[in-house]
């Protein structure tokens, strides 16, 4: 018992693992032989090969039944949402307030509309054709470039005063600003049956204080996108393709008071009044104009 309890010492240690690690009566190393040691190695190579080939062949598989140009699931995207330029969220949602003597307070507003239509100037849309279609514009083929199909161009021009080229402050400055509402894109969606979808917006019925309808005018005039610009096939198969635009000019909100407005697609198959997600056919927005 003595000698079970006995300590060893750091000298004996070093040296049992010194042992362990070569033991040159039996020739082993680390526990094994050099031989058994090879077919340790063998045998795992082996098993992570095949197991690398099995994960690969999988892969395989999977990329044969994906369309690079088409999503498989689409089931939860049956209508699209809709977003607003510019866009300042508070704590509820949107929210856009300004001063209309004060141009501090809506410069930032206008740098972010010339930032978003920067991506509509002539030269940028170069890749784009020029559609004068009321039509859907299918394409079975992909006759474009580079095996794409075509997009139809919409330029920064076709938003006139709300384009920022007449009036570089998109009417903010005047109190009658302009916003810009914009459609999410869904893969091969048409938006209704025959005709283009339109925006309309309105006081939010919820608002009792201002009775008043809200004057608009929207561009495109008609405030319509255009069904040449449907449907879209994704980003692969139209890599130039630029979301339409309609641009909605505010001309009687009244100043100093908070008010709701909401601005919606008008089209057969976009649905509005989806409970669990308030941008889903429509915009909503807080606006105040102080003076």
């Amino acid at each position: 018992m003595a000698a079970l309890q006995e300590k060893k010492t750091c000298s004996q240690r070093m040296e049992e693992f010194r042992h362990y690690c070569w033991n040159p009566d039996t020739g082993q190393m680390l526990g094994r032989t050099p031989a058994r040691w090879v077919w340790i190695s063998l045998y795992y190579v082996a098993f992570y090969v095949v197991m690398t080939g099995l994960f690969a062949l999988c892969i395989y598989v999977l990329m044969q039944t994906i369309d690079p140009y088409t999503p498989d699931y689409q089931d939860q995207l049956k209508s699209p949402g809709v977003t607003l330029r510019p866009d300042v969220y508070g704590d509820r949602g949107l929210d856009i307030s300004y001063n209309v003597s004060d141009s501090s307070s809506w410069a930032g507003l206008v740098h972010m509309l010339h930032s978003f239509l920067a991506g509509y100037t002539p030269a940028s849309q170069r890749g784009s054709i020029n559609c004068s279609s009321e039509k859907y514009f299918f394409q079975e083929s992909f006759g474009a470039p580079n095996h794409t199909k075509f997009s139809c161009k919409f330029t920064a021009d076709m938003l006139q005063n709300c384009s920022g080229l007449a009036d570089p402050s998109f009417g903010f400055e005047e109190g009658k600003p302009c916003f810009i509402i914009k459609m999410n894109r869904i893969v091969k969606f048409l938006p209704s049956n025959s005709t283009a979808p339109r925006v309309d917006c309105a006081f939010l019925d919820e608002h009792h204080q201002n009775p008043r309808t809200l004057q608009v005018e929207y561009y495109p005039p008609s405030g319509t996108f255009s069904l040449h610009y449907f449907p879209y096939y994704g980003k692969k198969a139209q890599p130039h393709y630029s979301n339409p635009l309609v641009a909605a000019k505010l001309l009687n909100v009244p100043w100093n008071l908070d008010v709701i407005i909401v601005c919606k697609i008008l089209a057969d198959h976009v649905t509005f009044d989806n409970p669990h997600d308030p941008y889903e056919g429509k915009v909503e927005f807080k606006l105040r104009i102080q003076k």
